[in-house]
């Protein structure tokens, strides 16, 4: 829409004079549509409105006696249609919507420029009014536009004219379509009733001392936000300057920028507080210059105040462990020469004396002619890390020689521990089958059978446990020889049988080649095979059976051994190779054991280079598969290998 422009005015002459003279007159000058083209304050105090030019008359007013004052119309009853031309020339009284009235002279008028026109008037015979006629019709008639005009409309900033008090006068285009407001709409309201509630205390406070001229200039620039006629806020820088008793203003919308701004100080704070977090920070040199940027986690870091200390070359140098001086220098030397990223950790002493490891990492900055101009990246604080690590190395040595020191106690005590157990079992033994002559009380021969088994359980257990701790150590080794290993499946089951026996289980063998023979240490097998047995005839149920086999199969020996028992949970089958590891717990399992003998027939199938498998289902049994090498020198993984 064009700009609505205010009166043009032109330079004083004597009938302005005659008309400034009395200000107290209320005047108007009328177009023959009723549209108001002067109306002066008096007038517009006078009816208790503002910014009546512009306005349609009869829509804001009518005559108190319509017949009379158009007593030779006959239009009486049309009168926001009425041609003024046909008023009668005379003093009635108007009566504004308001409910205010007052009595005006109206008399018909030609300008100069051949135009008839209305003037009204509190006067009777208002002759200095009549004189300044085509003055003040020159100055009511609008503006042609010009090129200016077009291009105010063309701006995005906000343009407005107002008077002193701050009604406005005119409004360009782009206020209309940012804020929503016509000229029309802002009758009555103000610069100040359109500004944000929280803004409003400041701009009243600015606007007033430039309207009182209380400025040190005549122009004066603030942000505010403007609400408008949708109850939007707007963000709004502006520019006001006062001339000629008015107030023209200049306003751009900078609410995107203002939106920007706080998601840069948002993501501003997310990444400090993520540095933070991190203990990391980020860095910038430019290549020539000797200061380096720091964010603030950098600082927090070398234990400095911004502001209170300066990151040099020469300064971050100067902090550097004395080991580490002069290696990130050289660092940003080699980066810029090789034009690649690098990496280094230094040590930084902080003003307090704390030592801290810093990691730093960069990358090249390049121009647009591929030319290295800076380097960029970040600085962490790893002194926790380091600290943890190197307490989790102590912790781990103190771990492995413990454990080792145990590993080489047990295996170096195997000959100490077995010597009096052998000695116990072997003295019992004798008095048990009385070969020096009778005992003389029976009772003697209970105890002794007594002492005898408990030696032998607790020699079964010394010597799982120093096997693991050999095997473990790494001091175990295998002896190798020819073994028939028929003969010695079937030995280990008859060493089971009496066990099976009390317990009414039948063993059965099937081995598919009675001359088989493998390079194998004779004891480990004999070993293996009587673990799984035992194991077997202690899972099974009464008056069960358990079947050991032994095939040929793609170069390897299987030895396998099922049983129809109790079986393994299948949560279990996972770990039960695992030292010390049991299918019942401690409280509820009612049989005796180490929990050793699957983990040593393991660990000896795998010195052979063999292996383990086991199948098991609860309440249905257990299969034990052992796999062998025919020839385990080839495949031998012991102390001797």
């Amino acid at each position: 829409m064009p700009i609505s422009r205010p009166l043009k005015i032109q330079p004083q002459t004597l009938t302005d004079s005659a008309i400034a003279s009395d200000e107290a007159v209320a005047r108007l000058i009328l177009g023959l549509d009723g549209e108001i083209l002067f109306a002066n304050p008096a007038c517009e105090e006078a009816a208790g409105l503002s910014l009546m030019r512009g306005q349609n008359f009869l829509k804001i007013a009518e005559f108190a006696d319509v017949e009379d004052a158009f007593r030779h119309s006959p239009l009486l009853f049309a009168q926001e249609n009425m041609i003024l031309s046909a008023l009668r020339s005379g003093q009635h009284e108007v009566v504004f919507k308001n409910g205010r009235s007052f009595a005006l002279q109206f008399d018909n008028v030609i300008g100069k420029d051949g135009g008839r026109y209305v003037i009204a008037s509190a006067l009777e015979h208002d002759e200095d009014f009549s004189e300044a006629i085509d003055l003040l019709i020159m100055r009511a008639a609008p503006v042609e536009e010009t090129a200016l005009s077009h291009f105010l409309d063309l701006s995005n900033d906000l343009l407005t004219v107002a008077k002193n008090d701050g009604s406005f006068e005119s409004v360009n285009e782009r206020f209309s379509d940012l804020l929503g407001y016509r000229l029309e709409d802002l009758q009555g309201r103000n610069f100040l009733d359109l500004v944000h509630p929280e803004d409003r205390t400041a701009v009243r406070t600015a606007m007033q001392a430039l309207a009182r001229g209380e400025t040190d200039s005549s122009v004066i620039d603030f942000e505010c936000r403007l609400i408008s006629n949708e109850a939007r806020s707007f963000s709004m820088e502006w520019k006001h300057k006062k001339a000629d008793n008015r107030i023209y203003s200049v306003g751009r919308d900078v609410t995107s920028i203002k939106r920007h701004e706080l998601a840069l100080i948002k993501r501003e704070q997310q990444l400090c507080e993520a540095e933070a977090i991190g203990h990391m920070g980020h860095w910038h040199w430019t290549i020539g210059e000797q200061e380096i940027t720091f964010s603030d986690e950098i600082y927090r870091i070398f234990g400095v105040v911004r502001g209170q200390y300066m990151p040099t070359l020469d300064t971050v140098n100067a902090m550097l462990h004395r080991r580490d001086a002069g290696r990130m220098e050289q660092a940003f030397q080699r980066a810029v020469i090789e034009q690649n990223d690098h990496e280094i950790d230094f040590r930084v002493i902080t003003p307090t004396g704390e030592v801290r490891h810093v990691k730093c990492q960069g990358r090249c900055e390049f121009d647009h002619e591929g030319d290295v101009t800076g380097l960029y990246g970040i600085m962490q604080d790893v002194t926790e890390t380091m600290q943890h690590e190197r307490a989790l190395l102590e912790a781990k040595e103190s771990a492995e020689r413990a454990y080792a020191a145990k590993s080489q106690f047990l295996a170096n005590m195997s000959h100490e521990l077995r010597t009096p157990l052998n000695a116990i079992i072997g003295f019992s033994e004798m008095m048990h089958q009385q070969l020096l002559g009778p005992i003389g009380n029976d009772r003697y021969l209970d105890y002794i059978k007594g002492i005898n088994e408990s030696g032998e359980h607790l020699l079964d257990l010394i010597t799982d446990i120093l096997d693991m701790s050999k095997i473990e150590a790494g001091k175990y080794e295998l002896a190798l020889e020819e073994v028939n290993l028929a003969k010695v499946i079937r030995l280990a089951v008859h060493m089971m049988e009496g066990r099976a026996m009390d317990q009414g289980i039948k063993i059965a063998v099937q081995v598919q080649d009675e001359n088989m023979k493998i390079v194998a240490d004779r004891r480990a097998v004999m070993q293996i095979t009587l673990n799984l047995l035992s194991n077997a005839v202690k899972f099974s149920h009464q008056n069960g059976h358990v079947e050991a086999q032994c095939i040929a199969q793609n170069g390897n020996i299987l030895i396998r051994v099922k049983d129809h028992g109790i079986g393994i949970p299948a949560h279990k089958l996972p770990t039960i190779t695992n030292p010390f590891e049991q299918a019942a717990n401690q409280y509820t399992r009612g049989h005796e054991g180490s929990g050793l003998g699957l983990s040593i027939t393991k660990e000896l199938a795998e010195l052979h280079g063999g292996g383990i498998h086991i199948e098991s289902t609860v309440n249905v049994g257990t299969t034990a598969t052992i796999r062998l090498p025919l020839d385990a020198s080839k495949t031998r993984r012991d102390a001797g290998a």
